[in-house]
């Protein structure tokens, strides 16, 4: 069932991985139908000779790169691109909120300042409609983050990530024998 984050099945996985790995393979299918919504939105208010409308069109590009490379990067990638993945996403987050409150806070000026060529009553209903796509990915991507996190985090446990993970798995619990012969302060 679409990407996979995993080399594993999905059956394999424990019922709460697997629950968190589909509202993460969710949000990101969510996010991957707002941002190319945004972009043929901006298309439609023809803001391409504009600077402007060429960066919200990258800034919705990059949207897109990043939820199809964190299908991958969550719970299978290596260091590095899992932290260039939370930065990337960061970022593009921070972008769709900023460009979400310039839509909704000064519609009209921003309108004047892309230079569209609609009519300004149709342009700042089309400029709002992506307004609150912007909002959706913003809160979208910091759910994506948060779930990537605890995909990784649950990748790691289990042993998934190399060696270090299977030193994880070991020593996860701590028994109560162990506890006993311990001085009277660290008893819990």
């Amino acid at each position: 069932m679409g990407l996979s984050i995993n080399s594993r099945s999905l059956s394999s996985l424990p019922q709460n991985h697997q629950y968190t790995h589909k509202i993460f393979l969710l949000c990101n299918y969510i996010i991957l139908g707002a941002a190319s919504s945004c972009i043929f939105l901006t298309l439609s208010l023809r803001l391409i000779p504009t600077v402007c409308g060429v960066f919200l069109i990258l800034l919705h590009i990059f949207t897109i790169g990043g939820a199809i490379s964190g299908c991958s990067v969550a719970s299978a990638g290596s260091n590095r691109w899992y932290a260039a993945h939370m930065v990337a996403t960061v970022l593009t987050a921070i972008f769709q909120g900023s460009v979400s409150v310039l839509i909704f806070t000064r519609t009209s000026d921003f309108l004047g300042e892309l230079k569209s060529y609609v009519r300004e009553d149709d342009g700042s209903v089309i400029l709002k409609l992506g307004g609150g796509l912007c909002v959706l990915m913003f809160c979208l991507e910091w759910l994506v983050l948060v779930l990537a996190f605890v995909l990784r985090y649950y990748a790691f446990v289990d042993g998934d990530l190399g060696n270090n993970g299977a030193a994880v798995k070991r020593s996860e619990r701590v028994r109560d024998e162990d506890l006993k012969d311990w001085p009277w302060p660290f008893q819990v």
